[in-house]
This record gives structure tokens, C-alpha cells and sequence, in this order.
């Protein structure tokens, strides 16, 4: 028996960087993309008012509430550019899921693919999802020269699943709606599937990021064929541990990996569910939320002197040499996540992702020992 070998997560892989290095007591905590808000009290009390649910055992396919609280959202979030109305996915088109992280590793072993290419840095588990699914990976590295941005002349041409991640973690590069239409048409006449992670499609400064639906509408690919997309709660409106998701895109494939799934044992628990429907519906929040990240990013440029990205919440901070400079700040008080942890074949070297994720008051007393360190640094 041949196990899958899995690469070490980049945050035990910082552990291990840290191990012995003395800081101080206080310590701010730049690594993780863990909003450190409260999540908004509708979806609280949807959560605990229906608690005696239970006692019931969740549909993998989802609540129909549910359903129509994600087919209102990308119906008055994502616009056709063609006609300029909203985008219509239908009951088929969609699957509620637990969350972004077990779809984006589920998705690709439903598929099967013989080989997988995706932006390099990355989200660690589209590597484990490759992997399990013994597929051969294509690393498209993310360079400045190229505005961290996959391009097609990265691709060999026998890709048969690709992984977009626009807004980028963790770079906070956004594709534009031309530059997604080339991949929509690059997908079809290869036969090849699309997968778009958009879970940062809410944290923007001004511009709303384009969606790969919206791209499909662009080139006439109407009903989305081998595209689909992901998006979450988790960001949008402060709820990671409510795990509330979705995947939509083609039908074809959408009903055969719902077939999958109910194999796979990831139904949502009633009381979630209903916490979510409140979420997806509460764009109140989800804008209060994006103005106190869209802060952050200023008080990054006001404090650091760097141009801070158009959407995520995160830096992308040239250093140099990553690791020793991430052993410096957390001497200093703060702890960032090495580039280098986040890519494979030197993609990330020279590189840390700050994670601006707290309250824009406090995050300036970070970003100020951050500054110290990184000015000392760079002299």
C-alpha cells in the first residue's frame, strides 16, 4: 500500500521556523486570513433558534431556502455584460456546500483529472486535491512582471482541470473581465474544466471583481459549460465557522458531483444552514465589513509606504530573504507567513503575506512594529 504524501501545511511549517526565537509577550498575529470581527447577529440567532433540528440529518443537496438565498446573490451581485442584468443560475446549476475548502478538495477527486494546473503560490489544497487524485501538477508561477497573474502561455495544453484564484490569496492580483473570457474559450476548445475560487470576490476597494460566470456571458458560453465557480460566507460576512458555501457553473457537471457528494458525507447541519440563508441575504454587513478591510488596506499604505492591492484583505510583501525576515518580526512582536511556505519551485521567495484582518485602531500598533522592522530591514 502507497500512501499519498502530503506537504508539510505552511503553518506547521512556520512553527517550525519559530522554534526558539524569543519575542515578546504580546504578540500580533499577521498569518492567518481569520477575520477577527463578530459575525452579525441575524445569522447568531437563525444558528440558535433552530438548534432542535438537530435532530434531523441535513440533505446533501441543501435546504431549497437555502438555495434561493445563493441563486439571489449571484443574481444581484454578478451582472451579464452583455445585456447588464443580473445572472441567472438555475435550482440545477448550484450546490450549497460546506464551506469553499472541501469542495475545492472534493471537486477535483470527483473529476479525476490526469492532470491539474493552477496559480503558484496557492491555497494548499489544491496541491492535496492533485495529489489524491494522482494527478500531475503544472505550477503557473505568479511573478511581478506578469502582475502576479496566471497566463495561458504558461499552460502545456493537456491540462484537464484548472484552477483560477481571482481575487488572489496571496498575492491580492484581480483578473480582469477580458482576461478571465480567454480562459473560458481556452477551457472549451480544450475540453477542459474551469474552476474558479472566488471566495475574496467580496473585499474590494472600489471595483467589484469580475466572476468567471460573468466571463461566460462575455464570450456567449451561456449555461457555463466546463466552468464552475466557489465562493463563501466566511469572508463576506465574518462567519468562517458557519462553513457555508456553494458551487455553481455547468449543469452536467453540477448534478454529477452532486451524485458524488452524497457518497461523501459533507451535508450541512439544519441550524447552519439557516444561519447561512440569513448571511447570504445581510448585504448590509458584507458592506460594513468590506469598509473597514478597504481601511486596512489604507492604513497599510499610510503606515508601510507600499501600494496595497484592489481586493483581499492581505500584503504581499517584497523582504528579500522571507524566512530570516519573518524570524526578525516575530522577534520584534509580529508574525507574518513566508512566501516560500505558500509556493512550490521558488514561487513566494522573497515574499510574506500579512493578513490585515483586524480592527483598523488596532491594526495600526502592528503595522507600526511591522515598519520597524521591515525600514531596518531594508537598510
Amino acid at each position: 500500500m502507497e500512501m499519498v504524501k502530503f506537504e508539510e501545511y505552511p503553518f506547521q511549517k512556520l512553527a517550525r521556523l519559530l522554534e526558539g526565537v524569543t519575542s515578546p509577550s504580546e504578540i500580533w498575529d499577521f498569518t492567518i486570513g481569520e477575520p477577527q470581527f463578530p459575525t452579525p447577529e441575524p445569522i447568531l440567532e437563525e444558528v440558535a433558534s433552530h438548534l432542535p433540528l438537530l435532530n434531523r440529518y441535513p440533505k446533501s443537496r441543501g435546504e431549497g431556502e437555502l438555495i434561493e438565498a445563493q441563486r439571489e446573490f449571484i443574481y444581484r451581485r454578478f451582472r451579464n455584460p452583455v445585456t447588464g442584468e443580473g445572472i441567472e443560475i438555475s435550482r440545477e446549476e448550484i450546490i450549497p456546500t460546506f464551506g469553499t475548502r472541501e469542495v475545492l478538495f472534493n471537486f477535483p477527486l470527483f473529476l479525476r483529472p490526469r492532470k491539474v494546473a493552477f496559480p503558484n503560490p496557492f491555497y494548499q489544497i489544491y496541491e492535496g486535491a492533485a495529489k489524491v487524485a494522482g494527478a500531475e501538477i503544472n505550477y503557473l508561477p505568479l511573478t511581478p512582471e506578469r502582475g502576479f497573474k496566471p497566463t495561458l502561455s504558461q499552460l502545456d495544453g493537456d491540462e484537464e482541470l484548472i484552477i483560477l484564484n481571482s481575487p488572489n490569496n496571496p498575492t491580492g492580483s484581480v483578473m480582469e473581465l477580458e482576461e478571465l473570457a480567454e480562459w473560458v474559450e481556452y477551457a472549451l476548445s480544450r475540453g477542459a474544466v474551469l474552476v474558479g475560487d472566488e471566495c475574496y470576490s467580496e473585499l474590494y476597494r472600489e471595483t467589484p471583481p469580475p466572476s468567471l460566470l460573468e466571463a461566460c456571458k462575455l464570450v456567449g458560453n451561456d449555461r457555463f459549460k466546463n466552468v464552475v465557480v466557489v465562493n463563501s460566507l466566511s469572508k463576506r460576512n465574518s462567519a468562517p465557522g458557519l462553513r457555508s458555501g456553494f458551487i455553481a457553473g455547468d449543469r452536467e457537471l453540477i448534478q454529477s458531483y452532486l451524485r458524488f457528494r452524497s457518497y461523501v458525507g459533507c451535508a450541512i447541519p439544519l441550524p447552519l444552514q439557516k444561519g447561512a440563508v440569513a448571511g447570504w441575504r445581510d448585504w448590509e454587513s458584507a458592506e460594513k465589513f468590506r469598509s473597514i478591510y478597504r481601511r486596512n488596506l489604507e492604513v497599510a499604505e499610510e503606515i508601510l509606504g507600499v501600494e496595497a492591492p484592489s481586493a483581499t484583505f492581505y500584503l504581499w510583501l517584497k523582504v528579500g530573504d522571507d524566512l530570516e525576515f519573518t524570524r526578525e518580526a516575530y522577534r520584534a512582536g509580529v508574525k507574518v507567513l513566508p512566501g516560500s511556505f505558500m509556493g512550490r519551485e521558488g514561487a513566494g521567495q522573497g515574499f510574506v503575506r500579512v493578513a490585515l484582518v483586524y480592527p483598523p485602531e488596532q491594526l495600526e500598533k502592528g503595522l507600526e512594529i511591522l515598519k520597524k522592522v521591515w525600514n531596518g530591514w531594508k537598510q
